[in-house]
């Protein structure tokens, strides 16, 4: 699996797991293995997956494991983002561009394998995605001031 999708499919279980208690976390990681695929039309009429959980265990593994340290953290990401996200606190963002911000911070700070430019573009191509209209810009303007 590339880390592309292994960081999309992070992005995805944080976002779930922002909605539910913390005491509901391992319940949520189980549940999210066992959707079925899910399909919807793209532009041109055609059916697309745009969910799909089949991996091999060990990436499962990986994922679990990435997202439960980055859940840990959250408290601590949270801070940063408070300190250079003018006029913008956590409280009043975006939930996808929330997780988005955190996922890519703890890339920056906590993962040496993932270069800061690498996470900020990931982050970026993210935004575009499951964001706003606006979202891009304001996730590279906000990890471009925490680099």
């Amino acid at each position: 699996m590339t880390r592309s999708k292994m960081r999309e499919h992070c992005f995805k279980l944080l976002f779930c797991a922002d909605f539910h208690p913390a005491e509901e976390k391992e319940e949520q990681l189980i549940q999210y293995f066992e959707q079925p695929q899910e399909y919807d039309k793209n532009t041109e009429g055609i059916d697309e997956i745009i969910h799909d959980v089949t991996m091999s265990s060990e990436n499962a593994e990986q994922l679990k494991e990435k997202t439960e340290a980055i859940m840990v953290k959250i408290p601590e990401l949270d801070v940063k983002i408070n300190e250079v996200a003018e006029g913008w606190k956590t409280k009043r963002m975006g939930k996808a561009e929330l997780t988005i911000l955190r996922l890519a911070l703890y890339e920056i700070v906590f993962d040496e394998n993932v270069p800061e430019k690498v996470a900020i573009n990931e982050a970026v191509e993210l935004a575009k995605k499951y964001g706003g209209n606006e979202s891009p810009a304001f996730i590279n303007g906000v990890l471009a001031k925490l680099v």
